[in-house]
């Protein structure tokens, strides 16, 4: 009776005239929304600096690289774009909570930076890790969590490496090495797990001894710098006066050298001279006797301020030498 009631009252016809009226409009939405569905989702757009991993119902397709492509509509085709060229970063030992010109960090995890050395000490290693998706399709599919395995190899291999390591050459000496180590064999680890990854750099922050025995690395530390710095002091002293005595040394010995060429250039060019005035003396000896005698008289008599020739027969002579000197 109340339906009847209802129907008589108009109730049910106007909402019978409404849905008429938009009938026709639902006839045309539906195709245009299924339109724009499909346009919408058969395209996607990868940035520079990712890569498009295209899967087709869950199932790898293909990989495309930056710019407009192409898909199949709706969910038929899905797309991921993980950033390939971005360098990623994970820390060990520490937290940072904000980064700037007043870092922030949060709360150590000791169970990562405490590490037993190779001479069973104990010491603070912190290290960062820098890495890049070099496989997005291994990245995206191979692993669950790629990340969580690259900290656990990252863990892993630097505890290794500082377990054959003394705590003097974590601290000082091997830290280089220690970094390039502890890379070499992430990547080989990665590489077997096919993780996708590839790490770019590892290097050590602050690595120091327990709180309790700090007071003794210092003390040894400060040993360690004096003795360094005694020992450049000796390396200074010795590059200024080796090189010297040894340029000296040189120097003597050129000297001598050249001494020695030319005494015995003048000797060869003395017994040459020699030769030759006995060769002259040999073809006339009458001439060439009274020549070197004129020579020689030449040579001398110019070095003689005054010269008196007196004969002993003169009788009577007056002593005037001195007559005239002032």
């Amino acid at each position: 009776m109340e339906r009847i009631s209802r129907w008589e009252t108009g109730e049910y016809k106007m909402v019978f005239d409404i849905s008429k009226q938009w009938l026709p409009w639902l006839k045309w939405a539906v195709p245009i929304a299924l339109v724009l569905a499909v346009g919408s989702t058969s395209f996607y757009v990868v940035n520079t600096d990712e890569e498009g991993v295209v899967q087709r119902f869950g199932k790898y397709v293909r990989t495309t690289g930056p710019g407009l492509h192409f898909k199949l509509p709706l969910t038929i085709e899905s797309v991921s774009t993980p950033q390939v060229k971005k360098i990623f970063k994970e820390e060990f030992g520490f937290r940072t909570l904000k980064a700037g010109v007043q870092t922030q960090y949060g709360t150590r995890p000791i169970e990562e930076f405490l590490m037993l050395c190779g001479d069973l000490s104990v010491a603070e290693v912190e290290w960062i890790v820098q890495y890049k998706i070099k496989d997005a399709r291994e990245y995206l599919f191979n692993v669950r969590n790629p990340e969580k395995v690259l900290r656990d190899v990252a863990e892993s291999v630097m505890r290794s490496v500082v377990g054959d390591s003394s705590v003097d050459e974590v601290l000082t000496s091997r830290r280089v090495e220690i970094n390039n180590t502890v890379a070499e064999k992430m990547q080989q680890l990665l590489d077997t797990y096919t993780v996708g990854l590839h790490v770019e750099s590892v290097m050590l922050q602050d690595v120091n001894p327990p709180e309790k025995v700090q007071p003794a690395f210092n003390e040894v530390n400060a040993a360690q710098q004096d003795m360094e710095r005694l020992v450049n002091q000796a390396l200074e002293e010795y590059n200024m006066i080796i090189p010297k005595a040894d340029g000296q040394a040189k120097q003597m010995i050129k000297q001598a050298e050249g001494y020695a060429i030319d005494r015995t250039n003048t000797a060869i060019g003395d017994a040459s001279r020699f030769l030759q005035i006995w060769t002259e003396y040999s073809l006339s000896k009458d001439v060439t006797r009274r020549r070197l005698y004129i020579e020689a008289l030449g040579k001398m008599l110019p070095n003689l301020e005054k010269k008196y020739i007196i004969d002993d027969n003169v009788k009577g002579l007056l002593p005037l030498m001195n007559v005239g000197e002032k």
